[in-house]
Order: structure tokens, then C-alpha cells, then sequence
């Protein structure tokens, strides 16, 4: 059983006399050590770190001289030592600590300023084997970092650049000392490092073995005021602001995150596109188009449903202009994202202030985190649905399964329906002509149902089926729903094919003079 002393309480702040500093990432280290000598605090050092402190012209006590050993076994060995993890562990409180210490001729070490090289980084070739990440791997800088975050109770870590400044002011109004909820908070820290960098080269390893454990550590970003639901407590993790930055309003809460992250997905399939407008609600696209200006744009895709984007998303490929920032205005539209603003079009949408803005500063594509969901007693993991090839690329991989060939106006608003298509929650049919979303129908039990509601919606907006295309996420399992499509005058359909009536499928296409093309590839969205 472990035995644990009745100590007296920890003191809110410990002086820092002595530092330990041992880190990959320089950034900041010798402006930081500096304000620590400054401050009368002795700098202890091993390796590239000790030689970048002591051409500042620092003076630096090396661990060799600390421990009395010269680093071994090719460097293996250097701190893993008494004199420095009996400085790191002993309790302040504690006076049989106390005597040890003195007993043995070692001194008590107040802060490790320490972090690791990123083993993935090392890793991530091709011609790494096991002996190169073995080599690649940190013993003696994690085992620091945490025998000093165990001992929070007395001895302030640090293993993040950023905290630096932070950590300097805090010494300067607590009389050179951190104070005790700090350092529990830098433990937090060091943990989750140190986590974060097992969990590297475990996920290393069960690779090489093709083992099926599933293994993530994602640092939490922020804590939302609730989830889906005011009842629900929510966090955020990773690093959303990679990919956009929030320029106007109040934080982002669950559900604007689902919808950015949907509508970044979406416009991701328009980067290379003309002017393209998206509006969404509760992450599904109610209506996109492209034309020669943003403006144009907007209205296309505002004239597919003129109800819902009451409240939605708009996004858009390109800096965002005044005359297009106008129409959003006259909708109250609750996230406005776009790549740049055009100058004046900032300071006109701050004027509402529940509005929030967002600059994207990164194609959706670049965040390689795999798509995780949770189910019932687990969790799902899959690779994301990757973006579309470009127009050109894709219509090389489609196959024209009826007689009539489409035409070039046709193979333009396919390509274009396709990729709205992707983005609807299944099952998704979207009509599409000229550059711009008709009708969408979205998360129907039935293929017919979406189609029928697309319909009806194109019906409300007032606009003209006749001479638009169709896509289907899926295949038409019967020719009912491609029927219901020729039945309004559409002329082209797309779709994965696969089904074990396709050829009545194709057959009715070929009654009606329809035009289709099979994708080969399904994107269901659930």
C-alpha cells in the first residue's frame, strides 16, 4: 500500500533558486534564461541547450558537473541520476526529504524547463525502421518532466515556449516564486505533453504490427458553455484555429462548430472554382451557386430557399466584397466565413454584434485528422471523404452509362451538383442548373422522399426544373426516383451506380432522353 506523510499544506510560492533547463525547441529559451539569471537564479543545462545558454554568455552549471558523471552510452544516460531527480522530488514540507538530501550532498532543484522532440516528426519516413525511432525516442526529458509535475506540490515545469512570458511575470509580483494553482495548472500541462509523445510511439509501433488499437490525444482547445443542447457540458480539442480565425463576436458554441466545420468541407470542393457562395444550416448546404461575381453568386444560391438561411452560415471562396457583404446583411445570418474581407466590408458586418465573423486561413483538406465518431459502447473511425479531383480529372473517372452523352453545359452542372451532393446529408438529391443549386432535399428515409422534397422546394423558390441535372449520393435503388426526376424535365442525372437494377434504371433514362453518368464512388453523409 502506498504510504502517504501527514505533511503541513503546501506554501502558495516556493522561490526559484535553481533552474533546469533541457529543451528541443529553442524558441525563447536564452531571452528566458536570461531574466532568470537576472534574478539570481542558478542555470543548470545538458547539451545543445547548455552550449546555446553559455554563448549568450550565461553562466551554466552542466549536469555533468551536478552529477559528477560524464554522459554515457553515447548520451543515453546523462540525468537519469540522484543529484538530479532527488533535487526534482524531494518535498519542502517534508524535513526526513530535507536531511536526505543534505545527508547525500544534493540540493533541491526548483524548476525543469524542458521539451521533446516530436518522435512523429522522426519518424515519418519511409526508410524508418525500428532502430532509427528507438533512437528517436526520449527517456531521460520525459522522466524529468514528470517527476517535477509530481511534485507540483513545490516545483513549478514548464514544457510549452508560450508559457515563458506568463511564468517571468508571475516571478516578478510573487517575489521570484510561482504560485501553487500555476503550478498545478504547468503539471496539467507536462502530463498531457508527455502523453501526447508516449502515445507517438506507441501509435509507431502498433503500426509495424498493424495492431487495432486506436490511439488519440487531442489537447483541449476550450470549454464550451454546453454542447448540442443547454443540459449537455462540452469541451473543445485540437487546434481549430489552424484553419480560421474568429475576427468578430462571441465564441463559437457546439453547433456553429459542426456548421464551420461543414461549411469549410463544402467550399473546400469550390477552391479553384469561380465566385462560389454556400449557405448552410445545421451543417447542410440549403443553397449554393457560382457566377462572375460573389454577388450574382449569392443570389443563386439565396433563391434555391429563400426561408432557411434565416440564421445559417454563408461562406465563400474569395474575399468577401461590399455588395455581396450587403445581401448577407439583409438576412440575419449568424456566421459569416471568407478567405479576406475587401476593405470596408469588416467594419460595415461588426455593426451587428451577435453576428460572428471568420477568416479562413486554411483549406479544410490540410487538418489530416481522421473523421471519429461515437457510438453506442465506442467509437467509429474512418479516413475523411476527400475533396473531389478537379472538373477536368473527374469527368475522366465517370462513366456515361446512357446512349445520349451529355453535353458540355450539362457536364458542368453535373461536376457541380456532384460536389453539393457530397456535402447533403444522406439520403441527398440535389437539382442543380446553370451554375446554382434548384432544390435539395436532405436525410430522408427515402431516396423518393429527398426528391420529392427537392421538388417542392424548387416549386416554393419558383424555379424551373426543365433543363437542370440531378444528383443522388447514392444510387437510385429503383428508376421511381430518376422517373420523378425526368417527370420535371431534367435532362442529366449523376450517381454512384451499383445497384441490381441499374439496367432499369438506365433504361428508363434512355426512354425519358436523360443523360447519366455513374460515379463508381458513393458519399454517403449520415
Amino acid at each position: 500500500m502506498i504510504s502517504v506523510k501527514d505533511l503541513p499544506p503546501p506554501k502558495n510560492v516556493y522561490p526559484i533558486r535553481r533552474a533546469l533547463l533541457s529543451v528541443y525547441d529553442k524558441t525563447g529559451i536564452v531571452a528566458f534564461a536570461e531574466r532568470l539569471h537576472e534574478g539570481g537564479v542558478t542555470l543548470i543545462s545538458t547539451g545543445g541547450t547548455a552550449k546555446a545558454l553559455s554563448g549568450a554568455g550565461l553562466p551554466v552549471v552542466r549536469v555533468e558537473q551536478l552529477t559528477g558523471y560524464p554522459e554515457i552510452l553515447g548520451g543515453r544516460v546523462k540525468t537519469l541520476h540522484p543529484a538530479v531527480h532527488g533535487g526534482l522530488l524531494a518535498r519542502r514540507a517534508d524535513p526526513d526529504d530535507a536531511d536526505e538530501l543534505h545527508r547525500h550532498g544534493l540540493q533541491e532543484i526548483d524548476l525543469v524547463v524542458v521539451n521533446l522532440y516530436p518522435f512523429a516528426n522522426a519518424t515519418e519516413g519511409p526508410e524508418t525502421n525500428d532502430a532509427t525511432a528507438m533512437e528517436h525516442i526520449d527517456v531521460g526529458g520525459p522522466t524529468m518532466l514528470r517527476a517535477a509535475a509530481k511534485n507540483f506540490f513545490y516545483v513549478t515545469t514548464l514544457c510549452q515556449p508560450d508559457e515563458y512570458d506568463r511564468v517571468l511575470g508571475l516571478l516578478e509580483t510573487h517575489n521570484g516564486g510561482v504560485p501553487l494553482a500555476e503550478r498545478r495548472r504547468l503539471a496539467t500541462q507536462v502530463f498531457a505533453h508527455t502523453a501526447a509523445y508516449d502515445s507517438a510511439v506507441a501509435s509507431w509501433m502498433e503500426q509495424q504490427e498493424e495492431s487495432r488499437t486506436f490511439r488519440l490525444h487531442v489537447p483541449l482547445a476550450d470549454t464550451l458553455r454546453y454542447g448540442e443542447n443547454p443540459h449537455q457540458s462540452a469541451t473543445l480539442h485540437g487546434d481549430p484555429g489552424a484553419l480560421f480565425e474568429i475576427l468578430h463576436g462571441k465564441a463559437l458554441s457546439f453547433n456553429n462548430l459542426l456548421d464551420v466545420s461543414a461549411a469549410l468541407f463544402l467550399i473546400d470542393e469550390f477552391a479553384d472554382a469561380p465566385p462560389t457562395v454556400a449557405i448552410l444550416k445545421h451543417t447542410n448546404p440549403c443553397g449554393v451557386a457560382s457566377a462572375q461575381t460573389l454577388a450574382e453568386a449569392y443570389d443563386g444560391a439565396f433563391a434555391t430557399d429563400r426561408q432557411s438561411p434565416f440564421g445559417g452560415i454563408v461562406v465563400v471562396n474569395m474575399a468577401l466584397d461590399m455588395a455581396t457583404a450587403e445581401r448577407i446583411d439583409s438576412v440575419f445570418t449568424e456566421i459569416i466565413i471568407a478567405p479576406d474581407f475587401e476593405e470596408g466590408v469588416l467594419p460595415f458586418l461588426m455593426q451587428k454584434k451577435n453576428r460572428r465573423l471568420l477568416r479562413q486561413t486554411a483549406a479544410a483538406r490540410t487538418d489530416g485528422a481522421p473523421d471519429i465518431r461515437s457510438v453506442a459502447g465506442g467509437l467509429l473511425v474512418q479516413d475523411r471523404d476527400p475533396v473531389l479531383e478537379d472538373a477536368e480529372t473527374l469527368r475522366g473517372l465517370l462513366n456515361v452509362v446512357t446512349k445520349r452523352f451529355p453535353t458540355d453545359a450539362e457536364w458542368r452542372d453535373l461536376d457541380f451538383a456532384w460536389r453539393v451532393a457530397k456535402h447533403v446529408k444522406s439520403n441527398a438529391i440535389v437539382y442543380a442548373g446553370r451554375g446554382r443549386t434548384l432544390g435539395i432535399g436532405a436525410g430522408q428515409m427515402s431516396r423518393v422522399d429527398s426528391s420529392e422534397i427537392a421538388v417542392a422546394k424548387s416549386q416554393k423558390s419558383e424555379l424551373d426544373l426543365r433543363g437542370s441535372v440531378v444528383a443522388s449520393d447514392a444510387f437510385f435503388p429503383f428508376a421511381d426516383g430518376l422517373l420523378e426526376a425526368a417527370r420535371h424535365g431534367v435532362t442529366a442525372a449523376i450517381q454512384p451506380g451499383g445497384s441490381i437494377r441499374d439496367e432499369d434504371v438506365i433504361a428508363a433514362a434512355d426512354t425519358h432522353d436523360m443523360a447519366m453518368v455513374f460515379t463508381g464512388k458513393r458519399h454517403f453523409r449520415h
